[in-house]
């Protein structure tokens, strides 16, 4: 059985030195009084489980006490900065889902490869509208065709594009498919 401190001590230790020591605390602490008061706390524990600290040559309790106390605020500090910060259900709402980059590369890849399969001039249309993101009329000025012909072979190759995706497009089944002489005749 081990002893403790009486519990009168306690309190009259309580009343003489608690106001200063969390005071002590709170300067600590960066004035967090929850974090002072159960510093403040444990430290009066330390004092009811040590009986002894009564003991000393020192005519007062506070040099021991703010000692316990300072050290019992650098065990908590470093316990906090040794493990992940807490993070609240409001902070993990509002942060953005991470994007599944997989699907993209697919698709990425699946346009790559149905883009090779369009002849040069279509490919070239394409690579100026929609990859370097030019207009219409910079696309013919850049490959020295007419505005017109850009248009068309645009159109044209979005069409067999259409065909070779099937699984991307909603309008793939719903576009009128011309037959191959059309899109030769046309693609000029």
């Amino acid at each position: 059985m081990t002893t403790t401190t009486d519990e009168r001590a306690l309190a009259e230790l309580q009343r003489e030195h608690g106001p200063a020591l969390l005071h002590f605390l709170l300067g600590l602490t960066f004035g967090d009084r929850q974090r002072a008061e159960d510093l403040l706390q444990e430290t009066l524990v330390r004092a009811w489980q040590h009986p002894e600290a009564f003991d000393s040559p020192h005519e007062s309790m506070r040099p021991w006490l703010f000692t316990v106390a300072r050290r019992l605020a650098i065990d908590a500090r470093r316990s906090r900065q040794a493990r992940p910060t807490e993070v609240s259900d409001l902070v993990l709402e509002s942060a953005p889902a991470r994007v599944d980059t997989a699907e993209a590369t697919v698709a990425a890849l699946d346009v790559r490869e149905a883009v090779r399969t369009l002849s040069p001039e279509h490919r070239a249309v394409l690579v100026q509208i929609y990859f370097r993101g030019l207009s219409v009329g910079e696309t013919a000025q850049v490959l020295g065709i007419p505005a017109g012909t850009v248009k068309s072979r645009s159109y044209y190759a979005l069409r067999l594009l259409s065909r070779n995706l099937p699984g991307y497009s909603s309008r793939s089944s719903s576009l009128s498919r011309p037959s191959s002489d059309t899109v030769s005749a046309t693609s000029t």
